[in-house]
């Protein structure tokens, strides 16, 4: 996230999150027919210039809503294509007829600790694999280029809430001093906030928790 960020909506969010529940409880979504295969190429800057025109550009034109391109998660340990914080941190990961899904499984395993809402939008080759790979509440969205060389839409599986999300990873996008700012707010005095990062954020939901 940028230096700047929304330090006080991401904390929101935070509080928001339940205790991480054990076991995979997925919710089911809803799912479509799949188009025939398109022979024509798409490539990510094609689908993020869609996606943006046709399905986020209401949230791009609000000010109470921020969308980010390439949010580091984890300490950058992954990337999310455009995340939408919006009450919720709903990222969209795009995978692309240039793209592979080797990483796939890499990335899924910190989406699903990051982020609360997840939308996978997939070139027609990678449809298959994505609702084979991927849990339930992650929604799919299936891209393809029309006969006039429209990129068109397909949802395939809606989104729904992440069951998985972890308070402890989600904190991470907030930066050292933001977090000792929000302990020290709290009441938790400036010499116990000389530790180490990791344990400034298992404080932070410790405090959060209680």
């Amino acid at each position: 996230m940028q230096r700047k960020g929304p330090c006080s909506e991401i904390f929101v969010l935070l509080k928001s999150v339940p205790v991480l529940l054990e076991g995979n409880r997925w919710t089911l979504g809803a799912t479509a027919a799949l188009h025939a295969p398109s022979e024509k190429r798409i490539d990510d800057p094609e689908v993020r210039k869609a996606l943006i025109q046709k399905r986020l550009r209401p949230f791009c034109q609000r000010d109470d809503v921020l969308v980010v391109h390439e949010l580091g998660l984890a300490h950058a340990r992954v990337r999310v294509d455009i995340a939408v914080l919006n009450g919720v941190l709903h990222g969209y990961e795009i995978k692309s007829d240039c793209d592979t899904l080797h990483r796939l499984e890499t990335q899924l395993e910190i989406y699903r600790q990051s982020l609360q809402k997840l939308t996978f939008v997939v070139a027609e080759r990678h449809v298959p694999k994505v609702l084979d790979c991927t849990p339930d509440w992650c929604g799919v969205l299936a891209v393809r280029k029309g006969l006039r060389g429209a990129l068109r839409f397909s949802a395939l599986r809606r989104s729904s809430r992440n069951p998985e999300v972890s308070r402890f990873v989600m904190a991470h996008l907030l930066w050292r001093d933001e977090v000792e700012s929000i302990l020290a707010a709290s009441g938790i005095a400036k010499s116990a906030l000389r530790m180490p990062r990791a344990e400034l954020y298992e404080l932070l939901v410790a405090d959060i928790a209680e």
